[in-house]
């Protein structure tokens, strides 16, 4: 199959680096001006172990392709989908971004039935254009039941890497199944500017990150969702103690962190539902006034 995977930061490069490896066409979508001092090797230290291949570099895509794998940012994406022209010939489009509401915005560029929503939970990052690191001790990709019979090929590579493959049939189950997760921890992470265990450790923090899951939880259920505040609460105090999230080295690094894409959607349920989410407000107002220090 063809692949091409817009963004080439962690996600897009450990999503290249696999497919790759394992014989698959692979094309990155980099920023413009950029493709040239690219490498067209790329490799992947991974808590599975070691992947690379060669792969193509373009600033936009022109061939036709059976699988666009959408990897930049939620704040990037509007800016990134001009280097994927209008009449490019696409099977599959299938986002891997944080969030929720980007599944629509698609759909309305692409069609409804192109887009495959999906997930993918890990820690992942790039230490240097084309090399790759996956440092947590697990890497879940969860991909909607509608993509089974176009994707079903490279869930089997994925998984023969090592990567936990699941097709869930409620892709609001998909969607918000990851986001329960994902946003309590991202802004506990990024609100005490620490890892995962340092949260777990201080009984505020923590308490105020389960109410975040369990807001979280009640904003997935309201659409549509079923979700388990409980199990993600026993979860969450499993994780790696070293852990930190994405958004938490964007801060860091003073870039722009997925704040809307990833709180927003708890904020405006809760809002349009009338109940509150006053743990996640709490802890984004706490990352707001970290980011007017720096």
């Amino acid at each position: 199959m063809r692949h091409a995977i817009l963004g080439a930061g962690g996600v897009g490069g450990v999503i290249g680096a696999i497919l790759a490896n394992a014989g698959e066409d692979v094309t990155l979508v980099v920023r413009p001006g950029t493709a040239r001092g690219y490498p067209k090797q790329i490799s992947l230290d991974s808590h599975f172990g070691n992947a690379s291949g060669v792969v193509n570099v373009a600033e936009s895509l022109s061939a036709p392709t059976d699988v666009l794998w959408l990897t930049v940012k939620a704040t990037q994406l509007e800016l990134a989908l001009a280097e994927v022209p209008q009449n490019v010939s696409l099977k599959a489009v299938v986002p891997l971004l944080n969030g929720t509401e980007h599944v629509g915005l698609l759909r309305n560029r692409f069609g409804h039935d192109r887009v495959i929503p999906a997930t993918i939970a890990g820690e992942m990052e790039r230490t240097a254009p084309g090399n790759y690191v996956h440092r947590s001790p697990f890497l879940r990709l969860n991909v909607s039941s509608d993509g089974k019979s176009v994707l079903n090929g490279c869930i089997e590579k994925f998984k023969n890497f090592g990567v936990e493959c699941k097709y869930i049939d409620n892709e609001q189950t998909l969607l918000w199944g990851k986001m329960v997760f994902l946003a309590p921890f991202a802004l506990s992470t990024s609100a005490a500017a620490q890892a995962i265990g340092a949260v777990l450790s201080d009984p505020e923090r923590r308490r105020r990150m389960e109410d975040c899951i369990r807001e979280t939880a009640e904003a997935g259920r309201a659409n549509g969702a079923e979700l388990d505040a409980d199990a993600t609460i026993k979860m969450m105090g499993s994780a790696p103690a070293g852990m930190r999230s994405s958004m938490q080295k964007d801060v860091e690094a003073g870039r722009s962190p997925e704040l809307d894409a990833i709180a927003g959607p708890i904020l405006r349920t809760a809002k349009a539902h009338g109940f509150h989410a006053n743990a996640t407000q709490r802890l984004v107002d706490e990352i707001r006034r970290r980011l007017k220090v720096q």
